[in-house]
């Protein structure tokens, strides 16, 4: 009888296979914890530029913190068009503290960015005779 009640509980048709009545929601994996920051210095990571932004727009929004030393939109090798982020170097960890303060968030050329201090570069994997090694052998 309670198989009974059960069935009739549960949704018919379509509805059924994206009911989530009995089972829960998967844990989530190891790999979605939230990214630690970045220590401060004095080059920053900038995201969601458009895909119309410039060195020179970049550079030109930025300067307005502080001395921007160097700028770069990072563009496709083929269109030429922006791939939507950028970095920006200042001359000192107080105009980069400005920058990430008073851009953050802000409209760039129509598009919302983000400007946060930049991340290392990770080691690249080791190479053998000049080429990378792939799986193991």
């Amino acid at each position: 009888m309670a198989l009974r009640s059960a069935a009739a509980a549960a949704p018919r048709g379509p509805r059924r296979l994206f009911s989530t009545s009995s089972f829960g929601f998967p844990p989530t994996p190891a790999a979605a914890k939230p990214r630690e920051e970045a220590e401060p210095s004095t080059n920053l990571f900038v995201s969601g530029l458009s895909k119309l932004t410039t060195t020179e727009n970049l550079r030109a929004a930025f300067s307005q913190f502080g001395e921007v030393i160097h700028a770069r939109v990072v563009t496709d090798r083929v269109t030429g068009y922006s791939k939507g982020f950028g970095f920006v170097r200042y001359a000192s960890l107080e105009d980069a503290a400005k920058g990430i303060d008073g851009m953050h968030g802000k409209f760039l050329d129509g598009w919302v960015i983000f400007a946060e201090y930049a991340r290392p570069r990770s080691q690249p994997p080791p190479q053998q005779n000049g080429f990378p090694t792939y799986g193991s052998r």
